[in-house]
């Protein structure tokens, strides 16, 4: 059986914190087959509270089906281990590799039913709707938003992998939205 990788939270003392009243615990998501980013954040009181990040990988020749489960069992992990109450995921986008597509959104089935299982409310949001809440333009670059996701988090380093920064970027982008 091939064994995905998942990077550690960079901060263990924060491992299964509680979540304190009054606070929205976000996990952020961006998903893909062979790199899936995940961040948590506590939003409350006009403030933000940086939690975990990491990385879930797969190997490419794992087949396809065992890295999806893969995938659903490392996020059902974290989801255990931090316990947020709602979830952010980026939506599928593909310019110009549409062979992509189709891992990329299998991957985003898995882990929405992941969130789903755990009772969590999943919020959607277009790469532009992530960049216009953390920069403010929907044109902002990679280099950009990581950086803001950086200084709004009040991270000493830009979070790494990219894809861990991009998922931190979605549970900005949910905690600037009003729930429904």
């Amino acid at each position: 059986m091939c064994i995905p990788t998942r990077d550690s939270p960079k901060d263990s003392k924060l491992n299964k914190t509680a979540v304190s009243p009054g606070l929205r615990r976000i996990i952020g998501i961006d998903p893909g087959l062979a790199s899936t980013g995940w961040g948590i954040i506590e939003f409350g009181n006009s403030r933000m509270r940086y939690i975990a990040h990491g990385c879930i990988e797969t190997k490419a020749d794992c087949p396809r089906a065992e890295r999806l489960f893969l995938i659903y069992k490392d996020i059902t992990g974290v989801i255990s281990q931090y316990e947020p109450r709602e979830g952010a995921v980026e939506t599928l986008y593909f310019a110009r590799n549409v062979s992509s597509a189709i891992p990329v959104a299998e991957a985003r089935g898995v882990l929405c039913m992941a969130l789903a299982e755990h009772g969590l409310p999943v919020r959607e949001f277009t790469p532009n709707a992530i960049k216009q809440a953390v920069v403010g333009r929907g044109a902002a670059d990679k280099a950009q938003v990581q950086e803001m996701v950086r200084l709004i988090l009040g991270l000493e380093t830009i979070p790494k992998p990219d894809h861990a920064a991009d998922a931190l970027g979605a549970a900005v982008c949910s905690a600037h939205t009003l729930l429904l």
